[in-house]
């Protein structure tokens, strides 16, 4: 699984919208040896066993929103899509099954395709609660606070001692 993983560093910066971060969100393309059968309950169980958990499995919404109080990794399971990150100005990218992205805390997203479009397991590190913002101006400053309090993970959510903890200092 650590053969050459392409990791790409997308940094976002506050568009007065949404917060977003000043760490990079991380895409590993490819980077999921997804199996035939259970596909969602391995990438669930590699998340799990990194101390990302509090899962869920559904797909991406298609409506711009973040998290203040916890990062988050996706997972693609299945299918393929286009997301938008950092809100409607921000950059384009595609994810496809075998595909992981983690978001810190603070960073939109939204699903330019279909919801189900793809198959996704969410997870968040140690198993933390998320919330749900979506660009209102009453969310801030309290969003701001929120995101200033949340802890950098221990552990990369597939492993990668290159990985996020690399990047996230």
């Amino acid at each position: 699984m650590e053969q050459s993983i392409e990791i790409e560093k997308i940094v976002l910066q506050d568009d007065g919208t949404f917060p977003n971060s000043h760490y990079p969100v991380l895409l590993y393309k490819g980077v999921l040896d997804i199996p035939m059968l259970f596909p969602a309950i391995y990438v669930k169980h590699l998340f799990e066993k990194n101390s990302w958990s509090n899962s869920w499995d559904a797909g991406v919404f298609e409506y711009h929103h973040y998290h203040s109080i916890t990062h988050e990794v996706l997972g693609i399971y299945k299918g393929r899509t286009k997301l938008q990150l950092g809100g409607s100005k921000g950059p384009q990218i595609f994810v496809e099954k075998g595909d992981v992205l983690i978001i810190p805390a603070g960073v939109a997203h939204k699903n330019l395709g279909a919801e189900n479009s793809v198959g996704v397991i969410g997870a968040y590190p140690y198993g933390r609660n998320y919330d749900m913002n979506y660009g209102k101006a009453s969310e801030r400053p309290g969003t701001d606070k929120n995101i200033s309090k949340v802890p950098l993970p221990a552990t990369d959510p597939i492993g990668l001692p290159d990985g996020l903890t690399k990047f996230w200092k």
